[in-house]
């Protein structure tokens, strides 16, 4: 989607721009660049700024440089949204596992511990599955294989599909859950109830009163976590390729000086 240049009067009030994180404000995984900051700091002057990651809250601040940076933007939505923080304050938290309830998301666990106990891959590591509040994040070859494994699995999933073809196993295996699977990362894929991708923001943000709502993230493509944020109606979307294209594209767009 596209949009004309924005003018330059002061747009708090009605306009935010919503950032996903990992490969768009953020290297995947890795830790938030000073050129970024300086460059969010200065929009955030003309701008309402937020972000929203699939990943927990820790994760996201993790990588944004610690708690610190809960003050730095006006919003920050980890987990698709499910946890708000307005302002540094937490504002809303929604639990996968009492919307689900623990017999169903006892089964939906087992039979993924063991499809992952039966496939081969270059490797593996630890920590396959996590339960967090608004989603489960699965990792077949496990979150603490290192950054360069990271990137060896990355292209090793292009060709193998190993993501893409567990996702088929589940919903073959659970056609009643009505869950939704989301490619995200480098080495993950996110489970949650239909309508908890990052839409679930939108809520929040144009309960707020905001009227243009901007979008920027990398994995807007079907299948990708950014793909129905990108998508809804209400926002004006923009695909990027990398944190240095992010600020490229803003600031075509609302010349940041």
């Amino acid at each position: 989607m596209t949009d004309n240049q924005v003018n330059s009067q002061d747009l708090h009030k009605t306009t935010i721009c919503l950032f996903d994180v990992d490969g768009t404000v953020t290297p995947p995984r890795q830790m938030i660049k000073s050129d970024m900051e300086e460059f969010m700091e200065r929009l955030k002057k003309k701008v309402t700024v937020g972000l929203v990651g699939g990943s927990d809250l820790a994760k996201i601040l993790e990588q944004l440089g610690g708690e610190k940076a809960l003050g730095k933007y006006d919003y920050v939505f980890s987990e698709n949204g499910l946890v708000a923080h307005k302002n540094g304050e937490c504002i809303f938290k929604e639990n996968i596992c009492r919307f689900i309830g623990e017999e169903r998301l006892q089964k939906f666990i087992n039979f993924c511990l063991k499809y992952l106990s039966e496939l081969w891959l270059p490797f593996k590591r630890g920590t396959f599955i996590e339960t967090r509040s608004g989603l489960i994040n699965i990792a077949p070859p496990g979150r603490s294989c290192s950054q360069v494994e990271r990137d060896q699995f990355e292209k090793y999933d292009k060709e193998h599909k190993v993501r893409e073809t567990f996702i088929q196993k589940l919903k073959e295996n659970f056609p009643d859950y009505n869950l939704v699977y989301s490619i995200g990362g480098q080495i993950s894929f996110d489970v949650f109830p239909e309508g908890w991708d990052k839409r679930f923001c939108l809520t929040q943000v144009v309960a707020d009163g905001f009227e243009k709502i901007y979008f920027f993230g990398d994995k807007t493509f079907k299948g990708g976590n950014d793909h129905e944020i990108a998508n809804d109606p209400r926002t004006v979307s923009f695909t990027v390729t990398s944190p240095e294209n992010t600020i490229q594209i803003v600031n075509e767009l609302l010349s940041i000086q």
